[in-house]
C-alpha cells in the first residue's frame, strides 16, 4: 500500500520576497501522480501586514539616503520619520516608479530604477494602511 504524505502549498509572498504557506494538503501518491485526499488547514493564513518600523524604514535608508536622511548628510524633506513618509507616500511610490531621466525620478543619484520588489514594498505598506508598529 501507498503511504500518504502531507505537502504544503504554497504562493509567492505578497512582499515579493519568499513564499506563503497557504495549505496543507494530505496526499496519497500513486504510480502515475499524487492524489489529493484531504485538505488539512484550508485557510489561508494571513500575510502579515506591514509597518514602516518593521518594512519600510530599512528600505528607505537603504534607498533614499543620503538625500533624505538627515543623519547620512541630506538636505531634502527627510523620510528618516513616520510622519513625513505617510504624509508623501503617493507622491513617493509616483516618482520611484518613473523612469531614469524622466522629470521627477527618483532616487535621483541613481541611474537605474529601484527594483519592482523595493517599489512593492512602498505600495504594500500604503495598502496596508500606512501603520507606524
Amino acid at each position: 500500500p501507498w503511504q500518504t504524505v502531507v505537502l504544503p502549498v504554497i504562493v509567492p509572498a505578497a512582499t515579493g520576497n519568499g513564499f506563503t504557506v497557504i495549505a496543507n494538503v494530505e496526499v496519497a501518491p500513486s504510480p502515475h501522480e499524487f492524489v489529493p485526499l484531504t485538505v488539512i488547514s484550508p485557510e489561508i493564513a494571513e500575510v502579515p501586514k506591514s509597518t514602516y518600523a518593521t518594512n519600510l524604514s530599512t528600505v528607505i535608508m537603504n534607498s533614499c539616503a543620503p538625500c533624505h536622511i538627515p543623519g547620512k548628510g541630506g538636505n531634502k524633506k527627510p523620510y528618516d520619520n513616520f510622519a513625513n513618509v505617510k504624509a508623501d507616500i503617493d507622491e513617493i511610490i509616483r516618482r520611484v516608479e518613473l523612469n531614469p531621466g524622466e522629470r521627477g525620478f527618483m532616487p535621483f543619484k541613481k541611474t537605474a530604477k529601484l527594483s519592482d520588489s523595493t517599489i512593492a514594498v512602498f505600495k504594500k505598506w500604503k495598502a496596508d494602511g500606512m501603520l507606524e508598529n
